[in-house]
């Protein structure tokens, strides 16, 4: 029964228009390719907003508040990192690939595995090592899409700063979030993780 289903959906798909033209077929997938690529584009758009990573109150509660209280947030310059600045890449590859790593993380906003702040709390340092994990394994891409170590006046650094990002960012040996974890949320609870 499914299998005679099938067969006939396969042949009314795969047999020739006797409605409509070649033309229009083509004009008609052309316009509704670009309809779905710009409904896709603009959905990726409006999931890439900080407004809708705060949506949910286990980010506007949580680490959302803290940010707030960094430089990140709120500078003399009056330039702002926003959530997708610092956990979504620029280009375009990139950023699909951590949108469908993403979709894994809206389990624990369906399932409620971290909805109160208890519940967050309790898997926060292990949501921090996922996302260091994975600033590491990019090299801190999303990090250099603002700070280019070409750019960076050392002399301007302090003198400890200016050594330790001379040795380690021209070498390649560590990269941005080796030193700077918790620099725009607070650091879980690091007991009994040895330093280095």
């Amino acid at each position: 029964m499914i299998k005679d289903r099938l067969r006939s959906i396969w042949k009314l798909l795969n047999s020739p228009s006797r409605h409509f033209s070649l033309m229009f077929l083509t004009l008609g997938g052309f316009i509704a390719g670009i309809v779905f690529w710009g409904g896709f584009n603009t959905t990726l758009e409006a999931t890439n907003t900080e407004a809708f990573c705060t949506s949910c109150h286990e980010m506007k509660d949580n680490v959302f508040e803290e940010l707030k209280t960094t430089i990140h947030y709120s500078n003399r310059s009056g330039v702002r990192a926003t959530c997708p600045d610092c956990h979504v890449p620029h280009n375009w590859t990139d950023k699909i690939a951590r949108k469908m790593q993403a979709s894994k993380e809206v389990w624990g906003k369906v399932f409620g595995t971290i909805d109160t702040r208890e519940k967050f709390m309790a898997k926060r340092r292990e949501l921090a090592e996922h996302e260091w994990a994975r600033l590491k394994a990019n090299d801190s891409l999303e990090c250099r899409n603002c700070h280019n170590y070409d750019s960076m006046d050392l002399t301007r650094q302090s003198p400890r700063a200016g050594s330790i990002h001379e040795r380690y960012l021209i070498s390649g040996e560590k990269t941005c979030i080796d030193c700077h974890k918790g620099i725009a949320h607070k650091l879980p609870d690091m007991h009994g993780v040895p330093e280095g």
